[in-house]
């Protein structure tokens, strides 16, 4: 038997698909990244208080204890009351997402990250992502919880889509403030107790939980330019929970929609580069 017996058939080499080679593109990154916060939430489900028990409670709260103080001209304050907690739950998104980033940095998840093969800007999308959908949790909890003392949607579904859309765009605003905010600050500690600190008085500053009419002049005139006072004007009146603002108001409440797509669009100018590159240079430390 010669040695040609034994030689192996010739035929073509073993190839490496180049789709198999690929690395996943930043929508598939970004939803791993999402994916990997929602896994993290449903094992510490604890993580979902600051949307669950918190808003039942400040709806319960404010309902209840001071919604006989407090009178609303054409409506009934437990309608005007949802759509300012609403507003405020989801200014906290800011919160969700700069303690998530600065866990990330902390632990060394964001170097790991960097060195797999995937999208850089997939941690900030995901984390954006996952943050909204925290948020509209919280959402979903409060208009429930709403529709139990008394609160109802009396526009057209249009409207009330319209109003929801608004919602989601400004906190997709605010999710850059925490970007920027996660980037910078060096402890989850430290995030805290800033964002609080910032975001806390601003929800109440507005016209959340109380009528700008009677407000002093200053503070009303602050109240009623703070972009959350729009974006609750704007609800309310999609709702149709409340008669449009009277002829007093300051212009932003006199057209609620236009001035709420417009503070979003300018915070998230604002934000977004200072945020991009403070996480690029905090990733490099």
């Amino acid at each position: 038997m010669s040695a040609t017996d034994y030689a192996t058939p010739a035929g073509p080499a073993p190839t490496s698909s180049r789709s198999e080679l690929r690395p996943p593109g930043l929508l598939e990154s970004s939803l791993l990244v999402v994916r990997r916060s929602l896994i993290h939430t449903k094992r510490m489900p604890e993580m979902l208080l600051d949307v669950t028990i918190q808003p039942v409670m400040f709806v319960m709260l404010f309902a209840y204890v001071f919604g006989g103080s407090i009178a609303v001209a054409g409506s009934s304050y437990r309608e005007f009351l949802v759509p300012g907690i609403m507003a405020q739950t989801i200014a906290f998104s800011a919160f969700i997402v700069a303690i998530g980033l600065t866990n990330d940095l902390e632990k060394g998840i964001v170097d790991r990250l960097k060195s797999l093969p995937i999208h850089r800007a997939s941690l900030l999308v995901g984390r954006s992502v996952a943050a909204l959908i925290h948020s509209s949790i919280g959402i979903t909890v409060m208009a429930l919880t709403g529709l139990v003392v008394g609160w109802r949607v009396r526009g057209g579904i249009a409207e009330a889509a319209l109003a929801f859309g608004l919602l989601l765009l400004f906190g997709f605003a605010m999710i850059w403030a925490g970007i920027l905010v996660g980037s910078v600050m060096r402890s989850a500690e430290a995030v805290q107790g800033f964002m609080f600190t910032a975001i806390f008085p601003l929800t109440f500053l507005a016209n959340t939980f109380a009528p700008t009419e009677n407000m002093p002049t200053a503070l009303r005139v602050f109240a009623e330019w703070n972009p959350i006072s729009s974006l609750v004007q704007a609800m309310r009146e999609l709702w149709g929970n409340i008669p449009p603002a009277p002829a007093d108001a300051a212009f932003p409440l006199q057209h609620p929609i236009a001035m709420t797509v417009f503070w979003c669009v300018v915070m998230t100018a604002v934000f977004a580069p200072l945020a991009l590159r403070a996480f690029q240079r905090r990733s490099r430390d």
